[in-house]
């Protein structure tokens, strides 16, 4: 005798899951919600922006009107060409001077005490029977020269030792000396030599013999020799 065994069982049959009309209605609801939401903050968001944009704006307008007020108060000034011509004027003097004191500290120029010392030497190492005709003076005292006429040949040394003995003169030496006779013609009513005063550097007529002398404290650079060399 046989037996049929059913093997089939409900239990493990796959069952399938139905949603009920309300749980879709409450999930339908929830995803609206939360979808309105989202836009409710978007929205919100958004009209920030918007006024911050606006406040954004109305404050460059702000900014540009003041801006515009104050160029228009204070307008830019155009380069003014005599400004410029006299600041380049200015600098150029400037230059100048300070190249003029750049010489005055190096003694390039030479003398800067001027020659007002020389001449009060020159005058106060006078030999009576001796004067001057001329003098030159180069540079700061290198090359000095002299010019005059004297009634003997043995006062010029004597003028030479005076000069010696004057402190602008104290350790200059005179390199080169010219003494020839020099006979003027006589001028209607001169004096004579017996009536030379005593002073004769003073009073000497032109008609009295002399000897003319060139002092120099340069030797002579040419070949022509001017009068004799003692």
């Amino acid at each position: 005798m046989s037996q049929q065994i059913n093997l089939f069982n409900p239990a493990f049959e796959k069952q399938q899951q139905v949603l009920s009309a309300a749980t879709m209605a409450q999930g339908l609801l929830l995803i609206a919600l939360a979808g309105a939401a989202l836009a409710w903050y978007g929205q919100r968001q958004a009209a920030k922006l918007e006024q911050a944009e606006a406040q954004s704006l109305e404050q460059l307008k702000l900014r540009q009107a003041r801006l515009a007020k104050v160029q228009a108060e204070y307008p830019p000034r155009s380069k003014d060409a005599s400004i410029a011509q006299s600041l380049t004027q200015a600098q150029a003097e400037r230059l100048a001077l300070l190249e003029a004191q750049k010489l005055l500290d190096g003694g390039d120029l030479g003398n800067t005490n001027g020659y007002s010392a020389y001449f009060r030497a020159f005058a106060n190492g006078k030999v009576n029977g001796l004067w001057l005709t001329g003098a030159s003076i180069v540079g700061a005292g290198t090359q000095i020269g002299l010019q005059g006429g004297a009634l003997q040949a043995s006062l010029v040394p004597a003028y030479i030792s005076a000069l010696g003995r004057q402190p602008v003169l104290r350790g200059k030496t005179f390199a080169r000396l010219d003494i020839g006779a020099s006979t003027p013609p006589a001028a209607p009513g001169a004096p004579t030599v017996s009536t030379v005063p005593a002073n004769p550097a003073a009073a000497v007529a032109p008609s009295i013999p002399y000897l003319a002398f060139d002092l120099q404290s340069q030797p002579k650079t040419d070949d022509a020799a001017g009068g004799a060399t003692p």
